[in-house]
């Protein structure tokens, strides 16, 4: 189920970061990447460049979340707009079913939840400070359900 190739661009001057070394952690990274790679309204974009701390809610303690990418893109206003881009499973972006009981996949799904919302939180806070807006990006958006 682990999806982790490198990925070599088409375009290598529209990435920011070394094109030598982008990885992709998943088989949706990668259809994003070579989304980004072709689309000409993308003016640049990179994987896992982009750093933000956060504060993990079980162990209270900082971590940093490496963003799935970064893009800068030609708006149909012709201004220019940056988004940071967390792919995810949607099932991943919403709170897990209480099965009645609490067993040791939903305490897991749950942790994954309340983790992913913390670094979402920060993620959105350090965007929107520079003007950037943070989105997350399922296998609905991707068209692959």
């Amino acid at each position: 189920m682990y999806h982790k190739r490198r990925y070599v661009p088409i375009h290598p001057e529209k990435y920011k970061g070394d094109p030598t070394n982008i990885v992709m952690r998943s088989s949706w990274e990668t259809k994003f990447a070579i989304w980004c790679d072709h689309n000409p309204n993308i003016l640049s974009w990179s994987s896992e460049e982009t750093i933000v701390p956060y504060r993990c809610p079980m162990r209270k303690t900082i971590h940093r979340y490496f963003i799935d990418f970064r893009i800068q893109v030609k708006n149909r206003q012709g201004l220019l707009a940056t988004y940071l881009v967390e792919i995810k499973p949607l099932k991943q972006t919403q709170p897990p079913a209480f099965p009645g009981r609490q067993t040791q996949r939903y305490l897991k799904e749950s942790a994954t939840f309340m983790l992913n919302q913390a670094k979402w939180a920060a993620a959105k806070t350090w965007a929107t400070d520079r003007g950037w807006k943070f989105i997350i990006i399922t296998e609905k958006e991707l068209g692959l359900k």
